[in-house]
């Protein structure tokens, strides 16, 4: 397949890899993940003809797009992790509430990995970041029903998880909703 083969493909894919990207990532980043797709395409087809580009080039921005969310909720988790880490020596009387503080919040770091990406991106939008229901609907491209639902949904697995290890009543106070709605 020759290079202007690969470029015709890429544009005449170009929405639906759009599409493809927009159904994972932000709007900010579809740009940057399509870009990507159309070099990853190219260089492979450099090292090797693709038989089936189409295919090809939606499973990478896909993979891409994915690989994108990955990153950056690690990059969450290590802020996170940043800031439970800041001097917080001095500012706790003891070493053991320290170390208890940080396994609770690794706990709690386990137990949101564990919701389906949908509801963990929701969750941790209104529950870390603060964000209004109404923008999460907006950034997520969902309605602002199914923000609610996926809210609800992750205080309720995090209990769930919480609960199954022991620890959910060291999170009762901040998990309390979570309780009655599972017993309502």
């Amino acid at each position: 397949m020759t290079r202007s083969d690969i470029a015709d493909i890429f544009v005449s894919l170009k929405r639906d890899l759009e599409r493809v990207a927009r159904r994972i990532v932000r709007s900010g980043d579809i740009d940057d993940i399509v870009q990507e797709t159309f070099v990853r395409s190219y260089e492979a087809n450099l090292d090797r003809p693709i038989r089936h580009p189409r295919a090809f080039m939606l499973k990478t921005a896909r993979n891409l797009a994915l690989n994108h969310v990955d990153l950056s909720d690690q990059r969450l988790v290590d802020s996170l992790d940043a800031m439970v880490d800041i001097d917080f020596v001095a500012r706790t009387p003891s070493l053991e509430r320290q170390v208890e503080s940080r396994e609770r919040f690794l706990m709690f770091c386990r137990a949101v990995r564990e919701l389906p990406l949908q509801c963990r991106r929701a969750f941790i939008l209104k529950k870390v970041y603060g964000l209004s229901q109404k923008e999460i609907a907006e950034y997520l491209g969902i309605s602002e029903s199914t923000v609610e639902k996926h809210v609800a949904k992750g205080i309720l697995g995090c209990w769930t998880y919480l609960e199954a290890r022991g620890l959910a009543p060291a999170f009762a106070t901040c998990a309390q909703p979570a309780k009655a709605a599972r017993d309502g």
